[in-house]
């Protein structure tokens, strides 16, 4: 019985001891020394950016660990709603989802978090995070005091905060600082009664210790909108920039207290058609230590980008989407492999800050698996029916993907023509309500491209009821700007000559579904003929297998995939999306393969939906090899630039 007492007493003295240790936790803002203090004493961050959302839950402690060994103090991450809550009600953070899991391990590894929650993040992501079904209301205001969006924004916020409040370093957690909302002072709607709601919020379920913070451009125009008294105020910009009349903006919101770039850029994102961006390691190297000279902390953003896998890339405007690579220029490649940029950033730490001795993890082994044969397996129009769960939707007018309770992917729209096209007759967008990239065939042979922003108008030809196929894309929802409430497919009517055409069968696709359960086997017509002189085909599905070499010791490795001859499409490995290919437009060739999605134990498929024509051989092959591929020869040329690390350029 004594002992069953010292045990209780002890347990008691233990916990006690705990609450104690994390009582005595603190961290905040000196406003008199212009500082952060941590447990009482001054403290400057120096972290970097690194999205779980993008790479495999298994590669997180290898690239948190390499955070921490450049000289990182702390890493700063996105909460993406949309990838937690795909559909009303359904919440995942299991897997590659599993946030505390990710929050856990920063903390074992000895980095703090600042956590940037959202509701908005903007992170190149599709919609900058925000559910696509939040469109279902179809007169709603995004990241405004609007009633309709601020009750599925509190209902979230329920939600995630909670499971956020135990990982605050008061509470004995890893999270210093919270962001509410993300660049505000960047969107049109410049509602405080929003950024109010939101920090009450926030205040409501994290308490009032924790340092709530803003961000915004580094300029007095965008701090106007974005910042709100309670809430600290910081500043983001790149390399090759005026440190000092940067952080005399933050000075115009926030006359004392710690100066703090939440972005510094260490690269910059990449779009279809564009060169991929290259950033100098000299220049980031001499700004990162201009910046830590004035005693400020600092984002660095990124510092490891990752990948888009599947449909989760985002855009911006005029229409430009973004690649699945999101590998930045970032000092740890999307791959998690080093960089020189890497040393020369920790060399740059090492004059500020001591850096960890000992090993850094090396880069990950790459293995080229060779070429792997592709076949045919059959066309979109001839799987529809294995595509298409839930079957058509008949409607006069289109609907779009948001009606279909469809937020990513393929829909299939097919009438006929009410009309003989003996002569090539003018099939037209003019509302330009492509969105983002159709593909039309008449009785099985492709007509041509229609594309948002690019194409309104191609010319068919077929008989009268003639079958007219329309496969539209949804190529990543803006993510920035004032135009994030992106409607895909075709959201206005189409013409053929002077007529609206009407009496659509709407086929939502579920092909991720499809090629997991392994029913796109082949069958349907044989390839049909290509219209005269064009080199496009109907989308199409091939097939290929490959096994991993026996006798060969820590196989698998992780690899890259590329597509010679290929043109457009979306590429699967064991069922797992791994994102888009497009290397006729570049900058990316090759897509980045994790190799936890491969197997020793079994043939790995490869499933491809090429989009508008394979290569014109006998043979057709795809091809993983041991190195990346990202600034490969364009062929296509969009009408506008943007420039390094100014944002304003993209909205």
């Amino acid at each position: 019985m004594a002992f069953v007492f010292w045990v209780l007493i002890l347990c008691s003295v233990v916990g006690t001891a705990k609450i104690t240790l994390a009582s005595t936790r603190t961290f905040d803002i000196d406003y008199k020394k212009d500082c952060f203090r941590k447990d009482g004493q001054p403290f400057r961050f120096i972290s970097g950016s690194i999205h779980y959302n993008r790479i495999p839950r298994v590669y997180w402690k290898d690239r948190l660990l390499k955070m921490y060994m450049a000289g990182l103090n702390t890493i700063q991450t996105y909460v993406p709603w949309n990838y937690h809550e795909p559909f009303p009600n359904k919440y995942i953070f299991e897997g590659d989802r599993d946030l505390e899991q990710f929050l856990q391990l920063a903390n074992d590894t000895g980095l703090l978090v600042i956590l940037r929650p959202g509701p908005y993040i903007c992170a190149e992501w599709d919609m900058g995070g925000l559910p696509a079904w939040l469109l279902r209301k179809k007169d709603i205001i995004l990241r405004s005091s609007d009633p309709d969006y601020i009750k599925e924004v509190d209902r979230w916020m329920e939600k995630l905060l909670p499971m956020i409040r135990p990982f605050l370093y008061q509470n004995g957690g890893p999270v210093i600082t919270v962001q509410v909302e993300n660049e505000y002072g960047s969107y049109f709607a410049c509602d405080f009664n929003y950024l109010r709601h939101l920090a009450q919020l926030f205040r409501y379920h994290l308490g009032n210790e924790v340092v709530l913070f803003t961000t915004d451009g580094a300029a007095v125009s965008y701090l106007k909108c974005g910042s709100l008294q309670d809430l600290y105020a910081t500043v983001d910009f790149g390399a090759g920039g005026n440190v000092t009349a940067a952080f005399e903006a933050q000075r115009h919101a926030e006359p004392h207290g710690p100066l703090v770039n939440s972005e510094f850029y260490t690269g910059w994102l990449d779009h279809w058609g564009e060169p991929h961006s290259l950033v100098p390691k000299g220049i980031v190297a001499k700004s990162l230590s201009e910046i830590l000279q004035t005693g400020a902390s600092v984002n660095l953003y990124m510092f490891i980008g990752g990948t888009n896998f599947g449909y989760w890339n985002g855009a911006n405007t005029p229409y430009a989407p973004q690649p699945t690579s999101y590998d930045y220029d970032a000092p740890l490649t999307e791959a998690g492999d080093l960089t020189e940029k890497y040393f020369a950033i920790r060399d740059v730490i090492g004059m500020y800050s001591k850096v960890p001795e000992g090993p850094i993890p090396p880069s990950t082994p790459k293995y080229a698996y060779g070429p792997v044969k592709m076949e045919r397996l059959r066309s979109v129009s001839d799987a529809v029916s294995l595509l298409s769960f839930s079957g058509p939707v008949n409607s006069t007018y289109p609907v779009t993907f948001t009606d279909l309770q469809q937020s990513s992917g393929f829909v299939l729209y097919r009438t006929n023509l009410p009309v003989d096209c003996s002569m090539p007759t003018a099939l037209s967008s003019p509302l330009n309500g492509v969105h983002d990239r159709a593909y039309v065939s008449v009785d099985g042979v492709a007509s041509g491209i229609l594309e948002r922003d690019k194409c309104q108008t191609i010319n068919v030809t077929g008989k009268t009821g003639s079958q007219l196929d329309i496969l539209v894309e949804n190529m990543g929802r803006v993510n920035f700007g004032k135009n994030i409430n992106d409607f895909k497919g075709l959201i206005s009517n189409l013409t053929l000559g002077s007529e609206v055409v009407t009496a659509w069968l709407v086929y939502s696709l579920s092909i991720d579904e499809a090629v997991k359960e392994g029913v796109l086997t082949r069958g349907g017509r044989a390839e049909g003929p290509r219209a005269s002189g064009s080199p496009l085909s109907v989308p199409a599905f091939y097939g290929g297998s490959f096994s991993i070499p026996s006798g060969i010791p820590d196989l698998p490795q992780d690899t890259y995939i590329q597509f010679p001859g290929w043109t457009k499409g979306q590429v699967w490995i064991n069922g797992f999306n791994l994102g888009r290919y497009w290397p006729k437009r570049g900058p990316q060739v090759t897509l980045y393969v994790p190799a936890h999605i491969l197997s020793t134990k079994a043939p790995n498929n490869v499933t491809l939906l090429e989009l508008e024509g394979g290569p014109n051989t006998p043979t057709c092959t795809v091809e993983f090899t041991a190195s990346p591929a990202l600034n490969g020869t364009m062929r296509h040329t969009l009408g506008h630039n943007f420039r390094l690390f100014n944002k304003a350029d993209l909205s």
